[in-house]
């Protein structure tokens, strides 16, 4: 990010310090009016435009802390995309039973449907403790591995549309140190995005590794769980190491790769990885340029910003905080609050532009982003070991108990999931994106409620389509348990 690095510094550098001494210390370094996003993107079309990927112009921070509406009037009325409305206010009635029953603090939902926004809008509070703000289109929230997509997988996109990664090319030719044994040397990109890599499901490595290099010689020193290729075992150790690939072929940090080729182009102001600490960490080391100040930024919405982010867990472990505005994923945190698996904060605001490019295939007004036959190529199921795609999952309402895209999205539809409650399912038959942003471990990740809500909204979005009706795979699931 030009003029605003906020990439690395030691991670653990200001555990326990309290959030208003982190604030007096970024107003004291000069770091506290730094614009994260760069540049304001270009005004965008009237709320009535079919455009869901351009919803009306962004107000300042500053604004935004003063009066904090539910949304900005960005929907269009729901007959207009062939919904319900009637339908949509039981979407409506689903979540805010759900926080009633403190299933969750808050949401923030986005549905688009045929290029029209029909719900933009957030429920309820970002904590359930005193003074925290009501939740909006723009809050952000902690997408853990909605990073994996959104991010990373999005970032190998666009590399292989610039002929500079192969897919079944083995890993170490971009990352040689990862060969530590010949299996190993065998593993390709492909196999690292389907999660059939032979990789572990998941390690505490934080507890022994901080930083790229450490976490990189760890996983290349961790024996295989499996034969690659033979089956697919859901690792986070996959995107960690595309993240560092990334890196190495656009000779830049991840974070500012992903700044520069997509959140920029697309207009995601409120679309970073470390939306507070990592600024103030970096500046206290000397590390990186002086910050920019953008023309609406002022000192105090620092403490604006942090109103907006909705906390996660109360970590009592590693970190011994509530965590708010720095990544809940311990990895991800020990890798400097920038991973290929999770760090990357959002808005439903943002993700909604996002998921409407995606739908696009690649396109954004009139910028293609992705090449349509590589948003195809990376979105349709890989094979026949499980639903994965590249990067992405794909609609198997069969299995699970509650499918977190439901029982109606069609079988080309694509999506993906993160812990600390956060899902987008983008369905191209129906020409339409379900994005629910909740912060479910606040403030114990005990709590997993949040698994059948997103069933029944993903349910009860598809069931408010009056003009093509998806059919339930429900009956087909009963079926295949009589069969089993």
């Amino acid at each position: 990010m030009p003029g605003c690095d906020m990439r690395r510094g030691d991670p653990h550098l200001f555990r326990g310090v309290p959030a208003a001494a982190v604030h007096a210390l970024a107003v004291a370094l000069g770091v506290a009016g730094c614009s994260l996003a760069g540049p304001p993107a270009a005004s965008a079309p009237p709320p009535a435009a079919v455009q869901p990927g351009a919803p009306p112009p962004r107000e300042s921070m500053t604004s935004r802390s003063r009066r904090i509406p539910q949304n900005r009037g960005a929907e269009l009325a729901p007959a207009l995309a062939g919904m319900s409305a009637t339908g949509l206010t039981r979407v409506d009635s689903i979540i805010l039973d759900a926080i009633d029953q403190r299933v969750t603090p808050g949401a923030a939902l986005a549905i688009g449907r045929r290029g029209r926004l029909v719900r933009l809008r957030g429920y309820g509070r970002l904590d359930y403790r005193d003074g925290f703000a009501e939740v909006t289109d723009s809050s952000l929230y902690d997408l853990a591995s909605l990073t994996k997509v959104v991010g990373t997988t999005t970032a190998i996109m666009l590399l292989y549309d610039d002929g500079l990664i192969d897919l079944n090319a083995p890993f170490v030719r971009y990352v040689p140190e990862f060969g530590t044994t010949s299996v190993k040397r065998s593993i390709t990109i492909r196999q690292l995005l389907t999660h059939t890599a032979g990789l572990k499901a998941f390690a505490p490595l934080w507890q022994r590794a901080t930083g790229r290099r450490e976490y990189l010689t760890a996983i290349a020193n961790t024996d295989l769980e499996y034969a690659p290729g033979t089956k697919m075992v859901y690792s986070d150790f996959g995107p960690i190491l595309l993240g560092i690939a990334v890196e190495r072929i656009a000779g830049k940090p991840l974070d500012e790769f992903l700044h520069d080729r997509l959140f920029h182009p697309l207009g995601l102001e409120e679309t970073l990885f470390n939306p507070l600490a990592q600024t103030v960490a970096l500046a206290s080391l000397g590390v990186g340029t002086a910050p920019d100040r953008h023309p609406e930024y002022r000192d105090e919405e620092i403490s604006g910003l942090m109103q907006r982010i909705a906390p996660t867990e109360v970590d009592t472990l590693f970190r011994r905080q509530h965590m708010h505005g720095r990544v809940h994923d311990e990895n991800a945190f020990a890798l400097g609050g920038v991973a290929g698996h999770a760090g990357l904060f959002s808005s439903a605001r943002d993700l909604a532009v996002f998921a409407q490019m995606m739908l696009d295939r690649g396109r954004y007004r009139d910028r293609q982003i992705i090449r349509p036959e590589t948003v195809d190529l990376f979105t349709r199921r890989a094979g026949g070991l499980s639903s994965r795609a590249l990067g992405w999952d794909t609609a198997d309402p069969l299995s699970g108990n509650y499918p977190s895209m439901g029982y109606y999205f069609s079988p080309r539809s694509y999506g993906h999931t993160g812990f600390t409650g956060t899902s987008m399912w983008i369905d191209p038959d129906q020409q339409m994106f379900v994005i629910l942003l909740t912060n479910r471990v606040n403030p114990t990740r005990n709590n997993q409620r949040h698994i059948p809500l997103r069933t029944a909204v993903a349910d009860a979005v598809q069931e408010s389509i009056i003009d093509t009706p998806a059919r339930s795979r429900r009956e087909d699931k009963k079926a295949r348990g009589r069969q089993d």
